[in-house]
């Protein structure tokens, strides 16, 4: 095995909580195939490193067994197959019921992000955000109260937030049929609050920010969504669209935010107590 020398890198008890997540390797289904060539966590720590250290697939560490042919291949599989929400839903449920919460939010926070494209990302799927004023994509977010991932998509930056929360909540609501109230910002309000409210039971409540507010100011329910925002833009892949398809940038978010889950369940006391410590020191 290699040494394990990144900050990316998953810990013992990361991998032991992912592992039994992934998909079971071709040769052990019942339609059969060729053994894999290289150790799934290998796998999984390269594309940790892309994810967080933003590099070319191509430009992957020579301490990487796998050749990145193999890495991309296993990410682009993850990205199609709907392994990824799986994995998130299982890791969201744990954290949620380790707190002593339902397994499953009922209420959700939505946003929306414009990021700039690369010359790598096909004009046909980026757009000109004109509020934002760049040409990119644009991330549409659902997180729980807690800021975990529910779900995301990921539109030419040209698509209003309304639309793009048109198709997201529809998807939500198959998916999570419990879901019963979300908050948005200013940019939702309008026809989608009655048309969630009609045609998916969804209470959409809008939080304004006050007209004699000065500054900025930390609004309820929608400070949790930007913090996570704030929390993926931490993976340097993030900063910047480079993928030719939308469903590649949303999965390496969905990469971030399992790492984020992963360290948060695997988090001990001892952990979390040290920077008190520090700081009482």
């Amino acid at each position: 095995m290699r040494q394990r020398r990144y900050p990316s890198d998953t810990t013992d008890a990361e991998w032991v909580l992912l592992e039994p997540l992934l998909p079971v390797p071709a040769c052990q289904t019942a339609r059969g195939g060729r053994p894999e060539a290289h150790p799934r966590r290998e796998i999984v720590d390269a594309i940790l490193y892309i994810v967080d250290n933003g590099a070319k697939w191509r430009s992957l560490p020579a301490d990487f067994p796998p050749p990145w042919r193999t890495v991309f291949g296993f990410f682009a599989r993850g990205a199609k197959d709907g392994t990824l929400p799986r994995i998130l839903d299982l890791l969201r449920r744990g954290i949620r019921l380790r707190a002593g919460r339902s397994a499953w939010p009922v209420a959700l926070v939505v946003d929306s992000q414009s990021v700039k494209a690369a010359d790598t990302v096909p004009k046909a799927t980026s757009g000109y955000d004109p509020a934002k004023k760049l040409t990119g994509r644009k991330r549409h977010l659902a997180v729980d109260l807690g800021g975990l991932l529910v779900d995301l998509l990921v539109t030419p930056a040209d698509v209003a937030d309304r639309d793009g929360a048109r198709q997201l909540l529809t998807r939500l609501h198959a998916a999570h049929p419990e879901i019963t109230i979300v908050w948005a910002d200013s940019a939702y309000a309008g026809e989608l609050v009655d048309w969630a409210d009609k045609e998916l039971h969804i209470t959409l409540k809008i939080v304004r920010r006050p007209p004699d507010a000065q500054g900025f100011i930390v609004l309820p329910r929608r400070w949790v969504v930007e913090r996570s925002l704030a929390w993926f833009m931490r993976a340097r892949r993030n900063c910047r669209d480079y993928e030719r398809l939308p469903a590649h940038a949303e999965a390496h978010l969905a990469w971030s935010a399992i790492t984020l889950m992963l360290r948060r369940l695997t988090r001990t006391a001892a952990t979390t107590a040290r920077p008190r410590a520090a700081l009482a020191a």
